[in-house]
């Protein structure tokens, strides 16, 4: 399972601005985009064409976040 997240870094330290649902000491994978979403979406659209994707984009998208990249 996977969800975007807004943080600030403070003191060498990345901080959530909301809480989070984690247990103690669970490991996470974290990618850093530091812009708008924009250019998240960018991003997205360049990794998702329609030769990558046999379903929809939609399921590809939640494929990919569930996976985690």
């Amino acid at each position: 399972m996977g969800e975007i997240i807004e943080v600030i870094y403070e003191n060498g330290v990345l901080k959530p601005l909301k809480p989070l649902k984690l247990k103690e000491g669970q490991k996470l994978r974290v990618r850093i985009y530091s812009g708008d979403f924009l250019e998240l979406t960018r991003e997205m659209r360049k990794k998702v064409t329609p030769e990558r994707f046999k379903e929809g984009p939609t399921d590809y998208l939640l494929k990919l976040r569930e996976e985690g990249t």
